[in-house]
């Protein structure tokens, strides 16, 4: 996070950021962080396993069809991203499929990592720059060719249908560099 714009004048502003870091089931040190260190949070994020990606998915196609919305097949709940999880609808997740997140909030010059393949949202309060890399590294592989795959059953509309992440590149360049390490060890290797 690299600006955090706060709009000045605003009476209620700083109470209306603590309710907001205070709903997104911040742990203390984050709430004094903000209270104590005075620093400029930016962005509230929720970070999921990986592994709870399908029980995810489930929950926001069971809530869109009690709203009365459809669930087309090429669409995707997750990577539509038209969900926001608010409290109330966080906590049901935990009551109804056992799944809970982590609560960051990224304050102006933090990072955040996300996990291969982890579900996540992001809430901004205010005016904010940040910039973003994605990184995928041969041990994650598994999860990238996932999420590939996922991504092929979307709509040809879709702004994810394509592939970003570049799978066979990374298989490719890691297997390509494996093979390199072990040509150039090849004398130490034969020996007993």
């Amino acid at each position: 996070m690299v600006y955090v714009g706060i709009p000045k004048g605003q009476a209620d502003q700083e109470e209306e950021v603590l309710k907001t870091i205070q709903d997104g089931d911040s742990d203390e040190l984050t709430i004094k962080r903000f209270t104590e260190s005075r620093e400029k949070p930016g962005a509230l994020w929720h970070i999921y396993a990986a592994k709870d990606t399908e029980k995810i998915r489930e929950f926001l196609k069971k809530v869109a069809e009690e709203q009365g919305q459809e669930n087309p097949v090429d669409h995707d709940p997750i990577h539509d991203q038209s969900w926001y999880l608010d409290r109330s609808l966080r906590k049901r997740l935990h009551q109804e499929y056992g799944v809970q997140g982590w609560a960051i909030v990224q304050f102006l010059g933090d990072v955040v990592f996300i996990p291969a393949g982890a579900p996540h949202q992001a809430r901004t309060r205010d005016i904010c720059i940040k910039v973003a890399e994605d990184f995928v590294s041969p041990e994650h592989v598994k999860h990238c060719f996932w999420l590939t795959q996922e991504f092929r059953y979307l709509s040809h509309t879709h702004t994810n249908h394509e592939d970003k992440l570049q799978v066979k590149n990374v298989i490719y360049h890691a297997v390509k560099d494996a093979v390199g390490i072990l040509r150039a060890n090849e004398s130490s290797l034969s020996r007993p």
